[in-house]
């Protein structure tokens, strides 16, 4: 498969067939590559929302700014950050670094302070800022492997937040949300799917030194 083909391939998708669904394998896949993003530190302040449910997604359609992506597609990801970043969290990651690498404490204890002290010297507004950045590799992540896998999606920041946080109760789950990705397959009728993609030149957005 030639990725750069696979690249041009996609776009954001503004009409999904709605009797066409992703298959468990390929939902799999992308919940896969979400948790194989890379983040800062390797902390992972995200967390993804799969929502296949019909009525769910027609129901949020009114806080999408009656984006439609959102009920046609095949299933809808909503890609979170924590509310807090706890010492809690910090502590709970290097223990996984410990069981699956077996490093020892004494190796990662300076890690282990650094980024609870980065993590504590950040207001609530500067750490949630932060954890979405992660957000944003995440969707680009997905997108590339959206494309690579003949999945169509539409990256969106279009929506209400806090009425997504209320709609899907993310708040009790210390969540909230930040980006959505509608996935699906394109809609035969989509005008936009036989557009030529508009880019500037490669002379025009690369530097090379």
């Amino acid at each position: 498969m030639d990725i750069i083909e696979q690249l041009k391939w996609r776009y954001a998708t503004k009409k999904f067939n709605q009797d066409k669904k992703l298959s468990a394998k390929q939902i799999d896949t992308l919940k896969e590559a979400f948790n194989l993003t890379a983040t800062s530190y390797g902390l992972q302040p995200t967390k993804l929302l799969v929502i296949e449910n019909e009525a769910l997604k027609a129901s949020l359609v009114e806080h999408s700014y009656n984006q439609t992506q959102v009920a046609e597609a095949s299933h809808l990801l909503v890609i979170c950050i924590q509310e807090h970043v706890l010492e809690e969290d910090v502590n709970a990651f290097f223990d996984i670094i410990k069981a699956v690498r077996n490093t020892p404490e004494e190796i990662l204890a300076p890690y282990r302070e650094n980024l609870t002290k980065m993590l504590s010297n950040m207001t609530l507004e500067q750490q949630q800022q932060w954890s979405k950045n992660q957000a944003y590799i995440a969707i680009g992540n997905l997108m590339t492997v959206c494309a690579v896998e003949g999945i169509d999606a539409c990256p969106m920041e279009g929506f209400n937040p806090q009425a997504y946080d209320e709609a899907l109760n993310l708040k009790e789950k210390g969540l909230k949300s930040a980006l959505l990705l509608p996935v699906g397959f394109r809609a035969e009728d989509d005008m936009f799917a036989g557009l030529e993609k508009v880019r500037m030149t490669l002379k025009e957005t690369i530097i090379e030194l």
